[in-house]
């Protein structure tokens, strides 16, 4: 079972049309698969537009009445996938998002990598269509922050929201730490992907297009507020770090 999990806030124009272009891709590249989707307390249309594909999709809706953010969303989803398998070894998870930065026609890409023998593999994304300068240096000014606090050796776009994980290497990497994401946004990412590659025996990597020019809405980023941020969780993320290490060891 592959679950590909879906953390949504006020996507109402572009989730529909994410979950038919993932049904397409499987119904060209027959797997068995589930949408595992949680909607972060939108504002806008997401409810209403979400309800029609329950019936049409193998589609679970995990709906908030309060904002939880990014990261908690993330776990959340996670964790569902988790309770949910019976076969950890064999079993998946991938993450993307609901505003079509990532395109569903890379799943494949992901699951051969899974099915080949990979614990985890990560999309390493050439951006496209970012209007604002000040954003796209953004991001990479953030994975150098956080490059310092996560080391996966052969993973160059640590802050990559893009990602397939074996869930028995899931479920290693989220029992060993055995407490929540200590960032969001960015930092979340890199922390996810840092905590699994403990656990990973075998990690990979695949080229993706990052699309902002899809997005129907303003980036919800902030260049200077998003880095000055980016830079306090990777500091939370290697204290948390050495704490684990530190219990570990003793």
């Amino acid at each position: 079972m592959i679950y590909v999990c879906i953390p949504s806030f006020d996507e109402g124009p572009t989730v529909g049309l994410v979950l038919w272009k993932i049904r397409k891709v499987f119904e060209e590249f027959p797997r068995e698969y589930q949408i595992l989707l949680a909607d972060d307390a939108s504002t806008d249309q997401t409810t209403v537009r979400l309800d029609p594909y329950t019936k049409v999709l193998p589609l679970s809706l995990i709906r908030h009445q309060a904002r939880q953010g990014y990261a908690r969303t993330v776990e959340e989803l996670l964790n569902l996938a988790l309770e949910r398998t019976d076969r950890p070894k064999r079993d998946s998870a991938i993450l993307m998002h609901a505003d079509f930065a990532h395109g569903p026609q890379f799943l494949p890409d992901f699951v051969r990598r899974l099915e080949s023998g990979a614990d985890m593999v990560v999309g390493e994304a050439t951006l496209q269509g970012e209007p604002s300068r000040g954003r796209r240096l953004a991001r990479r000014w953030a994975g150098l922050l956080l490059r310092r606090a996560v080391r996966v050796k052969g993973i160059t776009d640590i802050v990559s929201g893009f990602v397939a994980f074996r869930l028995m290497t899931l479920r290693n990497a989220l029992k060993a730490q055995g407490r929540t994401l200590a960032g969001d946004g960015w930092a979340a990412n890199a922390e996810l992907i840092g905590r699994a590659a403990r656990h990973a025996r075998r990690i990979e990597t695949v080229a993706v297009v990052e699309r902002h020019d899809l997005r129907q809405r303003e980036s919800r980023i902030e260049p200077w507020r998003a880095l000055r941020q980016t830079w306090s969780d990777a500091g939370r993320i290697r204290l948390g770090a050495a704490r684990t290490e530190q219990g570990a060891a003793s």
